[in-house]
């Protein structure tokens, strides 16, 4: 289980104060970690998240200021509907499906597809509601990518591909918005390989077995481990203002690092 951030009686920034963020994928892994950073920040926070059961426990954990909603972050209703309900400050689509973890000679269309249909079409159905509306100037759309999208990622199918056309999709949306003065931001975080999350630690088991290795050696050769609270701050200081110099920030242990 992920452990949620603390509250704490100096908030991270004044800025988040009395806003409403809206998190995909809040139920668990880095959304849960985001929601409870942005709450602890002084957001109300939307979370998204496919059952009750996820939502429920991050509600108990974060009380009035967490408000939880069963649906499909990947289908374009769910992003018009809780974009015009709420109009949130800041979003961050954290929502994303597990690949098949299996080289490309194991892999069916279906499989190697699959996070074309869930992760790309979140990201885009979001990003394009975001400016259609728009948000209100001086908000937020962020999009947690993964280091794999400058990396690779042999074993999981198009899971790369997918998570680079994520950033893509923020960045054409970042360039649409200053094209037409909304003064709404869109950045990407690609936050490095890590066992902080149960997709993670299901590649970090793969790829150590595919060198022969146990899974401790493996993360020894890859250097400091990236935690779910890093990613969590890092994705509360973008919302509150901070790291706005470029439009993809890859993401390890040592911080944030802007791509060019």
């Amino acid at each position: 289980m992920t452990t949620l951030p603390t509250q704490s009686p100096h908030r991270q920034a004044d800025g988040l104060l009395d806003s409403t963020a809206v998190v995909t994928g809040a139920g668990r892994g880095f959304g849960r970690a985001i929601a409870a950073a942005l709450s602890a920040a002084g957001a109300h926070v939307v979370g998204v998240a496919p059952t009750d059961a996820q939502l429920q426990q991050v509600r108990d954990e974060l009380g009035d200021g967490f408000t939880g909603v069963v649906a499909d972050a990947a289908d374009a209703a769910t992003a018009d509907s809780l974009i015009d309900q709420y109009e949130p400050r800041t979003i961050v689509l954290s929502a994303g499906l597990a690949p098949r973890m299996v080289p490309l000679p194991a892999q069916t269309w279906e499989s190697f597809s699959a996070n074309w249909h869930v992760d790309v079409a979140q990201a885009f159905h979001w990003t394009r509601r975001a400016l259609r509306r728009p948000l209100a100037p001086g908000s937020s759309v962020i999009t947690i990518s993964s280091g794999a999208a400058v990396n690779g990622s042999p074993l999981s199918g198009g899971y790369a591909g997918a998570k680079a056309t994520v950033r893509f999709i923020s960045s054409y949306a970042r360039a649409e918005s200053r094209r037409a003065g909304l003064g709404i931001e869109f950045i990407s975080v690609l936050p490095r390989l890590t066992p902080a999350t149960d997709l993670g630690a299901m590649a970090v088991a793969a790829y150590a077995e595919r060198q022969g290795i146990d899974v401790d050696a493996f993360l020894q050769s890859a250097g400091p481990v990236l935690s779910a609270a890093q990613v969590a701050r890092s994705v509360g200081e973008i919302a509150s203002g901070l790291h706005r110099d470029s439009d993809a920030y890859l993401l390890t242990a040592a911080g944030l690092s802007p791509l060019a």
